[in-house]
């Protein structure tokens, strides 16, 4: 079975390509002179790899000049731009994760926070149900929110007694059943991941529709 191939000299991947709660990556060219508005993202890291062209890129308090092969990284809340410099446009790989929303934090050249930006699903090459009353996507939420909070409640429970077991098979130096425990206990981190996405999912999903944005 054949999975998909995406590739920047083709005009139709310049896009989203992948867009989950756990993660948002891209293609994207920005033509020579273009300049990125100002921002930072609440949650999510933020990875740029040149593939064309030449950028300036400002993180935080650091301006640094990057070419095809070059790569940098803004961390959640760090304030950055991006701004093509030469002749020919730029080409990059970019991935934002986790890709909740709020997607963007406006910035003041200061640095001061704006309004956040909560942008509808095309913005992200993503189709929406308009026809899905928000009642029900309300609703949605909640229900995956309660079912979280048991979850984690759950989910604690379990490790406080598997992590009091581990203590006593290391003490005594029981290590096949230490790794039985670990494999235990990565079980139910990994189930409690796995809820954390699907809240991440529908409220990405109610987000965008709640309300309208605040002006800029």
């Amino acid at each position: 079975m054949s999975f998909a191939i995406y590739d920047y000299h083709r005009d139709e991947d310049i896009r989203n390509v992948l867009v989950t709660p756990q993660i948002r990556s891209r293609f994207l060219r920005m033509e020579p002179g273009s300049v990125a508005n100002i921002h930072s993202h609440d949650l999510g890291h933020e990875i740029f790899l040149i593939l064309e062209g030449r950028v300036i890129f400002e993180i935080g308090d650091g301006v640094e000049k990057l070419g095809p092969g070059q790569m940098c990284v803004a961390l959640a809340d760090e304030v950055h731009r991006v701004r093509v410099i030469g002749d020919e446009p730029m080409i990059m790989y970019l991935s934002v994760t986790p890709h909740i929303h709020p997607t963007h934090t406006p910035r003041t050249e200061d640095g001061e926070r704006l309004p956040h930006v909560f942008a509808a699903p095309n913005a992200y090459d993503l189709e929406e149900d308009p026809n899905k009353p928000i009642e029900e996507l309300i609703d949605h939420h909640v229900a995956v929110a309660e079912s979280l909070a048991e979850a984690a409640q759950a989910c604690a429970r379990a490790q406080k007694e598997m992590g009091a077991k581990l203590k006593e098979l290391h003490a005594n130096g029981d290590n096949p059943a230490a790794v039985a425990a670990r494999k235990e206990m990565w079980e139910g981190v990994y189930t409690m991941f796995k809820k954390v996405y699907e809240f991440g999912e529908v409220w990405n999903e109610l987000a965008p529709r709640a309300a309208e944005n605040e002006p800029e």
